[in-house]
């Protein structure tokens, strides 16, 4: 048996090994603003004013991820879903850095905090938090305007008025630096 080094690339059999799926175009409102970096391929979509940072991956080639209105993913976190388990994000949404969120259903106004990761048939609930590094385990939920935190997350308390309104303050700071950016990437960088 030759070693896989041995095998220059044009012998190599693909059409045995790898499914070639049909993978659609993403379809991305013109408000959104996509930082370079991003890699969003599938049957992506994401709303009006959302905004997508560097290093962000959106894949959607076995079912569907949608975005809704004024979320924001931020850098390094990677959304993705399985055949038959959409990942549905709402809107004015947070996903922090390097969070996963595959197949989840996450409400309006959620937050996902850093490294945290939502598996699939899990659910985050209308407002709630899942904390920094928590693992929201299949198929379970987070009611709305809860905290949960853990491994695996469990909800421990409600969230306060101060947690809510710095939450929203937040999402508008997002679509605050979603229109800098914006400028820049359009070459303005001076207004």
């Amino acid at each position: 048996m030759r070693h896989a080094a041995e095998i220059r690339p044009e012998q190599w059999n693909y059409s045995r090994r790898v499914r070639r799926p049909n993978i659609p175009r993403p379809k991305i409102d013109p408000e959104a603003v996509i930082a370079p970096g991003a890699h969003i391929y599938g049957d992506v979509t994401i709303g009006v004013d959302s905004f997508i940072l560097f290093g962000v991956v959106i894949r959607a080639e076995l079912d569907r991820v949608t975005i809704g209105w004024e979320s924001n993913v931020q850098d390094n976190a990677v959304l993705h879903c399985d055949e038959g388990i959409p990942c549905q994000v709402g809107n004015r949404v947070t996903i922090g850095h390097g969070a996963v969120v595959h197949g989840c259903t996450v409400a309006d106004r959620a937050l996902i905090a850093i490294g945290a990761r939502a598996l699939n048939n899990s659910a985050i609930g209308e407002g709630a938090w899942l904390a920094a590094g928590a693992v929201l385990a299949e198929g379970k939920e987070v009611p709305p305007w809860t905290l949960a935190v853990g491994v695996p997350a469990r909800p421990v308390r409600d969230l306060t008025e101060e947690e809510i309104r710095h939450a929203d303050e937040g999402v508008d700071h997002y679509l605050e630096l979603a229109a800098a950016y914006r400028k820049i990437f359009a070459g303005d960088d001076n207004g």
